[in-house]
């Protein structure tokens, strides 16, 4: 085992581990980034080309924490010196009566975030080739887009090693010794560090038990969809198509982006399981 012993021990170099890792050594913090497996790897969250960011949320603190968010991806973007974000707009649609989609309208006028509201008369000409339902109210968060998900983690992960960050992968964690120094064992050596951060997804379970820790945490699996557009080339990123999210409280939500990571093919999913998606 090896004496040396780093400021912070990361689990789980996705998004979150890895964004976590870079700010530690930005801050002068000797970190350590484990990942059980090989990079890159399509095993966790944050496996896939796009991502949807938005300020629209029910919750008035998403909202607020989204205008920092802009700001540090912004930061990254030219710390990297590569696009991560792309502006689409975000078209939410939902029942006009109802508290999700009256509570996104209220939060993004509260917040002054810019905004175009759609009358339904209208909607077809700002927004071809969809249908609004009838009781439904539509608008557009317009600073809303697409983060290039893998590209970002590239980014990042490649800053935090250039500020000194060590990250080894293909090690997977088999024992964790909390203390006033945390022993982490993994199947190819022994590390120490003063503090531990747990990101690893739905393996987190597996790991804090290891740790002497149990909490209520259940896996989700959210199922991908990819759509062939119809009149090719209108839903794609480069016609500016927007994001999209449909709410409904009585049934899933559905969300997509504009085709991208594969063309001719737009990305769709839902929010809650088992959902059942047709195309029309």
């Amino acid at each position: 085992m090896s004496t040396e012993v780093h400021d912070c021990i990361v689990i789980g170099a996705g998004i979150q581990g890895s964004s976590t890792a870079y700010h530690l050594a930005q801050n002068k913090q000797k970190t350590l980034l484990l990942e059980q497996f090989v990079l890159p790897h399509s095993r966790g969250s944050s496996h896939g080309q796009t991502r949807i960011i938005r300020k629209a949320y029910e919750e008035d603190f998403y909202t607020k924490m989204m205008h920092e968010s802009y700001e540090l991806w912004a930061q990254l973007e030219r710390e990297a010196g590569v696009q991560l974000f792309r502006r689409t707009g975000l078209l939410v649609m939902g029942p006009e009566n109802e508290e999700g989609f009256s509570n996104i309208k209220a939060t993004l006028q509260k917040n002054e975030v810019p905004t175009v509201l759609l009358e339904r008369k209208e909607f077809s000409q700002h927004i071809p080739n969809v249908n609004l339902t009838d009781g439904n109210g539509a608008l557009v968060d317009t600073t809303a887009g697409v983060l290039y998900a893998d590209r970002s983690l590239r980014a990042i992960q490649g800053l935090y090693q250039n500020k000194g960050g060590v990250i080894k992968d293909g090690e997977k964690v088999i024992d964790i010794k909390p203390g006033a120094v945390v022993t982490v064992t993994t199947e190819s050596g022994v590390y120490r560090g003063r503090s531990l951060v747990i990101t690893a997804g739905p393996w987190a379970n597996t790991l804090l038990t290891r740790a002497g820790l149990e909490l209520p945490l259940k896996v989700v699996k959210i199922n991908v969809c990819y759509w062939k557009e119809k009149i090719p080339g209108t839903y794609s990123v480069s016609h500016r198509f927007p994001c999209f999210v449909q709410y409904n409280p009585k049934e899933a939500e559905i969300y997509g982006l504009p085709s991208n990571e594969y063309p001719g093919l737009m990305k769709v999913s839902g929010r809650r399981c088992g959902i059942d998606v047709r195309a029309r």
